[in-house]
């Protein structure tokens, strides 16, 4: 295995391997495995160097071992990291990331651990070194980098989604009401607009939740040299806003729903849709709130959020059903994974009407409260 040889202190009691189990380990291992002399030239080299490096040992053999760094620096930054007195075992790294190269320029990240190797009389008489090609592992980890960020991104999104959303229903209606056809032509176009781009932004909030569901991207590039991960925006489907505006006919008129949501501009926005449905709303900032008005009051329907400080949505769910059994509950959620399967649980305990996500359509909040009160 090239012309240095392994010196280590004698163990009382070890039995020593005959050399030929270390070379055939060696070779066989999958991993990169590279020995090189003194002043860095490469004197043994793996089959697993072979298929990841993309080297034959004809081309490799002899050459310098900065040949399989994109730099020269690079090379040098692990030989400085060998010889640190940073390390726990003077001479050796263990898992240190670096960049190697292969036969076709292509950088990849890598976790090597190496050696110094010392004759008997203690000077340094070479180095090996094995590398683990972790570009799968560091991808692994950009793609639960994205599902949190997903996770988060939807529910610090969604929830000004959801009161933009009701605000704007509210504005086309009190246009509606009161201004003059030709005013109303015109605001009424702005506030489509509005709705539209409202749309769009809620669009890419469920790309990206899909993306992170799926566990993979592509990525585009943005500027030389700079990635940016591809949302596939022309690909994107924009619902169509329904032309026909929120009604129930008056059947919710007299009716009174709890309206429970720890965000204090989503609580108010749809118990404003609800109100101008004729419903006698009730907003809680949290589920002991509506448990506490609920002990006192009889209501026709819950409305809550999932995630709440003091207790969730389900939670608030399993308390209803058993100390008011006749009134109905529905949740809703501003996060798009349902990391705590509040969800899951809920329709497994009997809660059938889930609205999974914000921002929810008005038209579709009024005809959902209609069905479950009516």
């Amino acid at each position: 295995m090239g012309s240095f040889r392994w010196y280590q202190p004698p163990r009382l009691g070890l039995k020593e391997l005959p050399k030929v189990y270390f070379e055939r380990l060696l070779e066989s291992s999958p991993d990169i495995v590279v020995a090189v002399d003194r002043k860095g030239t490469i004197i043994f080299y793996n089959d697993g160097a072979k298929q990841l490096l993309g080297y034959t040992s004809e081309e490799i053999l002899g050459e310098h071992v900065s040949k399989v760094y994109p730099s020269a620096e690079e090379a040098r930054r692990v030989m400085d990291a060998l010889r640190s007195d940073e390390n726990m075992v003077a001479g050796s790294i263990r898992n240190f990331e670096c960049q190697l190269m292969n036969k076709a320029g292509e950088h990849f990240p890598a976790a090597m651990s190496g050696s110094i190797i010392y004759d008997e009389r203690g000077r340094e008489h070479g180095s090996i070194g094995f590398a683990k090609d972790i570009a799968e592992l560091r991808l692994h980890e950009q793609i639960e980098t994205l599902g949190e960020l997903a996770i988060g991104l939807a529910h610090e999104i969604n929830n000004p989604l959801e009161s933009l959303v009701n605000q704007a229903e509210m504005l086309e209606r009190y246009l509606r009401a009161k201004a003059t056809d030709e005013d109303y032509r015109v605001e009424h176009d702005r506030i489509d607009a509005m709705k539209r781009e409202l749309r769009h932004i809620q669009a890419i909030v469920e790309r990206v939740g899909e993306m992170a569901d799926v566990g993979s991207y592509g990525t585009i590039e943005y500027l030389p040299g700079k990635l940016m991960i591809d949302l596939g925006l022309d690909t994107l489907s924009i619902e169509e806003e329904d032309e026909a505006p929120a009604s129930t006919n008056g059947h919710l008129g007299g009716r009174t729903i709890v309206v429970v949501d720890d965000d204090s501009d989503v609580c108010h926005s749809v118990a404003d849709i609800l109100a101008a449905e004729g419903c006698n709303t009730i907003t809680a900032s949290s589920g002991v709130e509506a448990l506490a008005y609920l002990s006192n009051h009889d209501v026709d329907l819950v409305l809550s959020d999932v995630v709440m400080p003091d207790m969730d949505g389900y939670e608030l769910f399993q308390e209803i059903s058993e100390k008011h059994p006749t009134v109905p509950v529905v949740l809703m959620t501003a996060y798009y994974y349902d990391k705590d399967h509040v969800l899951k649980r809920s329709k497994a305990g009997g809660l059938s009407d889930v609205i999974f996500k914000k921002p929810i359509k008005p038209q579709r909040l009024v005809e959902l409260v209609d069905a479950r009160c009516g």
